[in-house]
């Protein structure tokens, strides 16, 4: 099929043979497994999927290729095709223990992973195609330039690994930035204590809201330099220099 890649969907096609088989073996799909994709575009990883599966859903907004995708010899019986945008989907129909996997477009990479944060109990694992930058923001140890909101909401939720990079030149428009795939494993124990995650994000936006700043200068207004000080928490460092599990220990107590 000739399909000219929208901008306005952020649309990149995997085409690199070596690097879709690298996925597959890295996401190892079992043909019971409940798999969903998310934008499957001309079906890169699609097809070995559906050779892999006895059924798979996949989402998609692009209304050319969902009707490609449906006439697809190998989709027949087996491809649930859901006709929607990505970032209003309701994850936790498809549960339990979803795993899903997708080359993600970078306009709407981050929003999407905050979303799916709401459907992780009924999630086993993902496996995503980002923008390495962002991929290096996710997995970042604190005390790294990476290391930000988005490293703190997803590490509290789940187990991440960047597992390999992958170049321009696999994809059909080449992107301007390298790629990488990335492995999210939600807890099944955490090890950090239970916090209400809009308490959560609440703090981590304004630890967060100018980086060059001190802790205590970020979060004047919501806790004084004497309750971190009580906590063991020193507020002259940085907002990236503070853990996650400092931070759930914050979001506790000022729910408190």
């Amino acid at each position: 099929m000739r399909h000219s890649p929208r901008k306005r969907f952020g649309q990149n096609f995997l085409q690199n043979k070596h690097i879709i088989d690298d996925i597959l073996r890295a996401i190892n799909p079992q043909a019971t497994d409940n798999v969903l994709e998310v934008g499957p575009g001309l079906g890169a990883i699609t097809q070995p999927l559906l050779r892999r599966l006895d059924k798979l859903t996949a989402v998609e907004i692009d209304w050319d290729l969902q009707k490609y995708l449906a006439e697809l010899p190998i989709a027949q019986g087996k491809l649930n095709l859901v006709a929607a945008d990505a970032l209003t989907v309701d994850y936790s129909q498809f549960g339990p223990d979803l795993r899903i996997v997708g080359n993600l477009p970078y306009n709407i990479s981050t929003p999407l992973l905050i979303h799916l944060l709401q459907f992780v109990s009924s999630i086993k694992d993902m496996y995503f195609m980002l923008q390495k930058e962002v991929v290096e923001r996710m997995a970042a140890e604190p005390g790294t330039k990476d290391f930000g909101r988005l490293s703190v909401l997803l590490q509290y939720h789940c187990e991440i690994d960047h597992l390999f990079d992958v170049p321009p030149e696999a994809f059909d428009p080449p992107p301007k930035v390298d790629s990488a795939i990335v492995r999210l494993i939600p807890y099944k124990k955490s090890p950090f204590d239970t916090v209400a995650v809009e308490q959560l994000t609440a703090l981590v936006a304004s630890a967060f809201a100018m980086r060059r700043k001190t802790l205590t200068n970020n979060l004047k207004g919501i806790i004084s330099a004497q309750q971190l000080a009580d906590l063991g928490i020193d507020g002259i460092r940085r907002p990236e220099q503070i853990t996650v599990e400092e931070y759930v220990q914050l979001a506790k107590f000022i729910s408190k």
